[in-house]
């Protein structure tokens, strides 16, 4: 799964800059501000949640922890339905998509909170690992 985060992530945000870039340029002069803020809000919020996948992608490879996995669902799913919600809300679209954004919302924040747990739990792996070769060397040098 590492691969596929890495590449969507940078997919993401890609899009991202894309997107920040049409707003600025494109819907600057078409849109009020609220709308326009909240189509830089969208932009933002996916350049997040792609760095967010990168970050699963690279982490997943080399700690080989399940739970990043689940954290890389969640931003990838919590990215597309946050932004594409606020996307739509920009542009005018049907008032219900703000009822769906928060899903989103708790999806990015599910997958943030699931690499902090899974480098926690790396690290309490590696104190135990430190531990059990330290209390090896001392029963071998007695």
């Amino acid at each position: 799964m590492g691969h596929l985060f890495v590449a969507a992530g940078a997919l993401y945000a890609a899009l991202a800059v894309a997107a920040g870039a049409f707003g600025a340029h494109t819907l600057a002069g078409r849109l009020d501000p609220r709308s326009l803020e909240l189509w830089e809000s969208a932009a933002r919020y996916l350049m997040y949640g792609g760095l967010g996948l990168i970050a699963c992608g690279v982490l997943e490879r080399v700690w080989a922890e399940r739970l990043l996995v689940a954290a890389g669902w969640c931003l990838a799913v919590g990215a597309v339905v946050f932004s594409g919600t606020v996307f739509v809300l920009a542009l005018g679209g049907p008032r219900i998509f703000g009822a769906i954004t928060p899903v989103g919302g708790l999806l990015l924040i599910a997958g943030f909170a699931a690499i902090a747990w899974a480098a926690v739990d790396r690290h309490l792996e590696a104190e135990e690992e430190a531990e059990e070769t330290a209390s090896v060397e001392t029963s071998a040098e007695g």
